[in-house]
């Protein structure tokens, strides 16, 4: 009879391109991976791999064996998510990639107050710009990603809007602008701007808004975290656009405020994404029953799978 294991850590190496990426994917030595590969092929006759400088390629019989291995491990969960009571686990985790200001304002609350529900469950967070967030969905690496942003297309990755998100413009205490309320977009070429990396996704949606309006920033620094950002535009280096949950501390105790912008629709997307070959696994749907009363759009894809948003499916 096949093992079950072994189907899995060949999944992983289809999906890896090579015994060592599935290693480290999996925990295991090279050897360790290349015996269970070995294994399956005796037990099947049949040789699965070819093996080049550059990794591994699927034989005839490797490439039927992949379909028939993702359809046996995706009812093997189906099968778990049908009969498993979550209440009753000791253990389980579920891992979550997320984008720098969704992992440091709202996944911290949201795992709190799960894992007061479920002590016993683990989560684990890794944050990434989206793009890193999404191959390592797609490369078995997460189970699940919350994202702010767009996405390019891809046709094994699902996507769910959860919720939109002002973006605001925000100055520190000192700024000839922190009484104003609104601007024009054209003023913002006159001043010192903080920005994103350029190769996050928040940067290039700032630069399609910029070449839209046919403007060129002075961008003084670039930073990675939005808390860099925000202590940056506190201590007056320049001005910045960030979500407006991003600042709720420091507007509270009026260190920065924020500015709308005349004429100007700067609103992005939340959106969870996985991977649409592969089902939740018990502890991701407890995680995401739960997530359901801070986003309602959970509730319909919980229910029945069902996405009506067109801008949300996958």
């Amino acid at each position: 009879m096949l093992s079950l294991y072994k189907l899995e850590i060949f999944s992983v190496a289809v999906g890896a391109g090579s015994f060592s990426k599935a290693a480290e994917r999996l925990f295991l030595t090279q050897s360790a991976v290349s015996q269970h590969i070995q294994d399956l092929e005796h037990h099947l006759g049949a040789r699965l791999f070819r093996r080049g400088r550059r990794g591994v390629e699927l034989t005839l019989a490797g490439e039927i064996l992949k379909d028939y291995a993702a359809n046996i491990l995706r009812l093997v969960k189906e099968a778990e998510n049908a009969i498993t009571d979550v209440d009753l686990l000791t253990s389980g985790s579920v891992r979550i990639g997320a984008t720098p200001g969704v992992d440091t304002y709202l996944l911290p609350d949201w795992v709190g107050a799960f894992q007061r529900r479920f002590p016993h469950l683990r989560i684990s967070l890794s944050t990434g710009v989206t793009a890193q967030v999404v191959g390592e969905i797609l490369n078995h690496m997460l189970d699940i990603g919350i994202v702010e942003g767009e996405l390019n297309g891809e046709p094994r990755l699902a996507q769910l809007v959860l919720r939109s998100v002002d973006q605001m413009v925000v100055v520190g205490r000192g700024h000839p602008w922190f009484n104003q309320k609104v601007i024009d977009i054209p003023a913002l070429a006159d001043q010192s701007f903080i920005a994103r990396p350029a190769n996050s996704h928040t940067r290039q949606w700032l630069d399609n808004l910029l070449k839209l309006n046919h403007l060129e920033l002075n961008i003084v620094a670039e930073f990675d975290n939005p808390e860099a950002i925000k202590r940056a535009v506190m201590a007056g280096v320049g001005v910045t656009i960030l979500p407006q949950y991003v600042v709720e501390h420091e507007l509270a105790l009026g260190l920065l405020h924020v500015l709308s912008v005349r004429d100007e629709n700067l609103q992005r997307t939340i959106k969870l994404v996985w991977n649409h070959d592969e089902p939740f696994n018990p502890v991701t749907r407890a995680f995401l029953t739960h997530l359901s009363s801070e986003c309602a759009p959970l509730v319909k894809l919980l229910h029945d799978g069902a996405i009506d948003d067109p801008e949300a499916q996958p």
